[in-house]
């Protein structure tokens, strides 16, 4: 969802984009159901936030990782050729499974298009928007009486669960988010990932406005309004980092040839080239 109030920033004017379909709300809400049926059996099924957020890690991921082996990581689910386990989680019927992958294709296309198409500001329609609540405007915004049922709830802060979702996709796969030997492009991602481990942290700042709601409650502070746009120009800058320098080549080590002279490696006493090395 956009922001009402987005973040002061300017990115280099680039060119237009052909312009992209966003998910309908009832689409979102399937989703929600579906997560919520697997979380009956498998209660850390993670909200939907959460997921938007690892989509979005993995979107900008260095090495393309299929979902066969990241769906598993996330939902609990088991991986290609595993048969399902009891404390795990599971779809109810093959059918449902497709519905859910169909839903989460689509908005996997629509957040990779997102990130590819240069824009100018976070007020763009076609700029990514990540799919995130506002439970604590949501909870300000009930009357007395239910307010008073979630008295002493930990409620999270705007975006957080969004952020921690893809944290958890950057902390499962390490190796893809090793800093580059170029300073300049460490600093890059350092940069990036800061911007987004902070919106992991709570936002303990005074409310003063409705992040979604030009009429809501205030529920979040303008710091963390603005913490919320730099993380979006993050994740794009995550994304051009990795398209940019492509998968991880690994180094093939090979062995050094002891010379002609030198002793046999295989601990036989004679010259490399009178034992292994003959011929």
């Amino acid at each position: 969802m956009k922001p009402t109030s987005p973040p002061d920033s300017s990115p280099t004017p680039v060119s237009a984009a052909p312009e992209t379909s966003w998910l309908e709300m009832e689409a979102f809400d399937e989703l929600d159901t579906i997560l919520d049926d697997l979380r009956s059996r498998y209660d850390e099924t993670p909200q939907w936030e959460f997921c938007e957020g690892f989509m979005a890690a993995v979107i900008c991921s260095r090495r393309p990782i299929p979902a066969a082996e990241y769906l598993s990581v996330l939902l609990g689910t088991p991986a290609e050729g595993e048969v399902p386990d009891a404390d795990g989680g599971s779809f109810n019927s093959p059918a449902q499974q497709a519905r859910f992958m169909a839903l989460w294709d689509q908005r996997w296309n629509e957040v990779a298009t997102a990130l590819d198409t240069k824009v100018e500001s976070l007020e763009d329609d076609q700029c990514y928007h990540p799919e995130v609540m506002d439970i604590r405007g949501a909870v300000a915004d009930m009357p007395p009486e239910e307010q008073a049922g979630l008295k002493g709830e930990d409620l999270p802060a705007f975006a957080q669960v969004w952020a921690l979702g893809f944290m958890f996709a950057v902390e499962s796969w390490p190796e893809e988010w090793t800093a580059p030997r170029d300073k300049d492009a460490a600093q890059w991602l350092d940069d990036a990932l800061q911007a987004i481990v902070a919106m992991t942290e709570d936002d303990d700042a005074k409310p003063e406005v409705s992040p979604l709601s030009e009429d809501g409650a205030p529920s979040t502070s303008i710091v963390r309004l603005n913490a919320f746009g730099e993380a979006i120009w993050a994740v794009y800058d995550l994304r051009e980092l990795w398209k940019t320098m492509g998968p991880r080549v690994e180094t093939v080590r090979k062995e050094a040839t002891p010379g002609r002279n030198d002793l046999c490696p295989c601990g036989s006493g004679k010259k490399y080239k009178k034992c292994h090395g003959a011929g």
